[in-house]
């Protein structure tokens, strides 16, 4: 099941297309914008967002929701508008797509859909999934649970080489020339400081994807 949240200011006739998203297999929660919406919807962890932007100003914060969203999950956006304010969404570039009033519950997940397929990029060679972690090659990004995870240059090689490499165990000297290339002179304790940092930003108490290897190295587990 689908989780979306639903962003209105208005929340009546939204409770009737929450009532059929429900019965078309989504699990649906609404809740108006506000100051600390973004804090609201990271702590949800959605899969996906639909921002009612109809009868607002195409000044006011909600336009700009779309955007500020992004930057803080990588998160698929659907508006929800009526054929007055088409030809304002050329306004909101974040948003992944629209439906039109009257919002037919049938439509709403199809679009959906493929909304999350895109951003997914669901049987794509640009993707590196295992479990809620993501990288997205074509991007260079990468998220946790939806979550953008910000990575300096190394943190993001160090990742993406282990990553690629599931269940093979490296040693520190083997990942200094993989990442860091035969050039450089620095010792293996950098390749600690990396693995710390980036276990930092990745890892918590319900994700462990990069395993210590006793006396020999690292390595990426297959499976969390």
């Amino acid at each position: 099941m689908f989780s979306v949240i639903v962003i209105a200011d208005e929340t009546g006739p939204i409770e009737k297309l929450s009532s059929g998203l429900a019965e078309v297999g989504f699990n649906c929660s609404i809740m108006p914008d506000g100051e600390d919406v973004i804090e609201q919807v990271i702590g949800q962890c959605p899969d996906l967002m639909l921002i009612a932007m109809d009868g607002v100003s195409a000044n006011s914060g909600m336009w700009s929701l779309p955007q500020r969203i992004k930057q803080g999950m990588r998160l698929p956006v659907i508006a929800l508008a009526s054929r007055e304010a088409l030809h304002r969404l050329d306004s909101a570039p974040s948003v992944d797509d629209f439906v039109v009033e009257p919002w037919d519950p049938a439509e709403v997940k199809v679009r959906a859909k493929r909304a999350l397929q895109r951003t997914n990029h669901i049987d794509s060679e640009e993707l590196i999934k295992c479990g809620d972690l993501m990288i997205d090659l074509a991007r260079c990004e990468v998220s946790v649970n939806g979550r953008l995870v910000l990575l300096t240059f190394k943190e993001y090689e160090l990742l993406k080489f282990l990553a690629s490499n599931q269940d093979r165990v490296f040693t520190r000297e083997s990942l200094l020339n993989k990442v860091w290339g035969y050039d450089y002179y620095g010792g293996d304790r950098t390749v600690d400081v990396h693995i710390r940092r980036l276990r930092s930003k990745i890892e918590d108490s319900t994700h462990t994807f990069i395993e210590t290897v006793r006396n020999v190295g690292y390595k990426f587990r297959d499976s969390v």
